[in-house]
This record gives C-alpha cells, sequence and structure tokens, in this order.
C-alpha cells in the first residue's frame, strides 16, 4: 500500500526494521494511537528481527568477554553482522542506526531527515554493546537518546521510530500543527490551555480568549521565547535570538 504525498503522487510505506534479541518488544507502544493507526493502515511498516536466530552453536550464542577483559559481556561482531546482512537482502536502502549512549544526540533536524528517506534500519544492543568492528564495517551511524544509559537499545529504538512516524504524511490530522512544535525553528513550544476557563483559581489566559489571532499569535511566540530561554537557553544561542 502506497500513501498519496502533498504532490500527489503516491509514496511508498516508510519502513523500519528492528535488528534485536527481544522481538516480542515489538510493536509494543508503536502499535497504540497515532502510530498504531498508521501502521494498521499500511502508511509505515515494521519488522523486529531475531539476531539470536543468528546465534552460534547449540545455544545460539551472540556474546563474548570484552577483549582486555572487564565486566560484562559484549555482542559478537560476526552474529551481528550475519543479522544486518539477511536483512539487508530485503532492506538494502535504508540508513542503519545504532542506539547508543555514546552517539550522537538525537534532533528533530535528524528526525526529519529519517521520515523523508524509505526507512531505518535499527539496532538494539543489549549488555555491554556492540562489538566496534561490526559497526565500522557496515556503516552504522550512532544516535543517542539522551545522556543516560538503558538496558538495551528497544525503547530508544521505538522512540527514534516514533519521532520519526508521526512526521509521515496523513499519520497527523492537522499537519500544520506540527509546525508549531517544539524544535521546529529552535523553540519550545508555547504553553497550552482549554476548559474549563477557570480551575483551581486558575484561568486561561485573555488573550486567548479574545479572539484577536494577530495577539494571540504574538502571545503565543513571546510565550515560546520565555519558555526556552527559561529552560533552554542554549536553543536560543544556536537559532541566534535575542
Amino acid at each position: 500500500m502506497s500513501t498519496p504525498t502533498a504532490s500527489g503522487a503516491q509514496r511508498a510505506p516508510w519502513r523500519a526494521t528492528v535488528l534485536t534479541l527481544f522481538p516480542e518488544m515489538f510493536p509494543g507502544p508503536l502499535g497504540f494511537s497515532l502510530s498504531g493507526q498508521a501502521l494498521n493502515t499500511g502508511i509505515w511498516s515494521l519488522s523486529a528481527r531475531n539476531i539470536r536466530d543468528y546465534g552460534l552453536g547449540k545455544h545460539k550464542v551472540v556474546d563474548d568477554h570484552p577483549a582486555g577483559g572487564g565486566p560484562g559481556m559484549v555482542m559478537r561482531c560476526d552474529v551481528v553482522a550475519a543479522a544486518i546482512d539477511d536483512a539487508r537482502k530485503v532492506e538494502s536502502e535504508v540508513p542503519l542506526i545504532y542506539m547508543s549512549p555514546r552517539g550522537t544526540p538525537l534532533t528533530q533536524a535528524i528526525v526529519r531527515d529519517l521520515a523523508a528517506g524509505p526507512g531505518v534500519m535499527v539496532l538494539a544492543g543489549r549488555f555491554e554493546g556492540v562489538d566496534q568492528r561490526v559497526l565500522e564495517a557496515r556503516h552504522a551511524q550512532e544516535i543517542s537518546i539522551g545522556d543516560y544509559v538503558l538496558s538495551g537499545g528497544e525503547l530508544a529504538a521505538m522512540v527514534l521510530i516514533d519521532a520519526c512516524v508521526r512526521l509521515l504524511p496523513g499519520v497527523v490530522g492537522a499537519e500544520s500543527s506540527l509546525a508549531e512544535e517544539s524544535f521546529e525553528d529552535g523553540l519550545l513550544e508555547y504553553p497550552h490551555y482549554t476548559r474549563p476557563r477557570e480551575w483551581e483559581g486558575r484561568t486561561i489566559p485573555e488573550v486567548l480568549l479574545s479572539g484577536d489571532h494577530k495577539r494571540i499569535a504574538e502571545w503565543r511566540q513571546a510565550e515560546r521565547i520565555r519558555v526556552t530561554r527559561e529552560r533552554r537557553p542554549d536553543l536560543l544561542a544556536k537559532a541566534g535570538k535575542s
């Protein structure tokens, strides 16, 4: 199934392939809400492939002790390479991404680029990580979702995929709302309000009830700058905003 683009042309479904030791974790949260609806209607597709299928010997071993000693185990390069190469027989064009706390921080700009492409192949590591040689040999791009460590890359893979899927044409009902979200122009989003008009002594700002669209737009932009200055001044510096 294909979906129409803004120009009216048909776009093939965006494809996500996850290489993991726990394929049963998918689709997980990706099967609900916007991403789940889009998955069911064929806007995007998901394949979770079990790395252990390529493990060695009777017990399908996928890891070994780290060279040079130290705690934990490391996923073997030959096993991971076999999983990647087999997946490449189906997905030869999508970028390979390894979710890693030492990777490039995930940004909305990266998400936009990935969402505009044919899809992604995501390697979800476990244990102490993956043998560096396979990352280099298979040209994996390392991406981090934050300065913290998870038990494995599966949750990080879900974050990356969800961020991409919601940008696909037809996923978000009012696509114009995407333009005002956090990070789209270097600013955080403005505060939101809805009924009731007063709640626990707190009222909706009067300007939002004025019906004056120009004043509302100015207030929202001023709030975006205020919130960004208070919470993420680094974003203002990057954007060159005073």
